[in-house]
């Protein structure tokens, strides 16, 4: 790896849907956010899914999405694009959206 070349630590957001208080809204809310989590430079690695629950519990569904960093990650939530589907989520659904920091690429 040369002097120029930045690595990044990726970042992952886990949204997990305790409760779906609004079905249309939900439904809403996961047609606009694909768009803005591609925009910026997250890709989906568990999409919509039902967790098996090895211990204690667990919502209805999970996704996660991988960042190329906390910076982006951070970037998308607070974003003008993403607003809008925050916005319907708040009603839509009992969430809990937790962000995390990933290991740096090994040499």
């Amino acid at each position: 790896m040369s002097e120029n070349t930045t690595t990044r630590t990726p970042a992952y957001s886990i949204t997990e849907v305790l409760e779906v208080l609004d079905p249309a809204g939900a439904q809403r809310y996961a047609e606009l956010t694909p768009a803005t989590v591609q925009r910026f430079g997250g890709r989906f690695v568990v999409l919509g899914a039902s967790p098996t629950v090895a211990e204690g519990e667990a919502g209805v569904v999970v996704a996660v999405v991988q960042w190329p960093d906390v910076e982006t990650l951070q970037a998308w939530y607070d974003s003008p694009e993403y607003a809008p589907a925050r916005e319907i989520a708040a009603t839509a659904m009992r969430r809990r959206v937790l962000f995390l920091p990933g290991t740096a690429p090994t040499a």
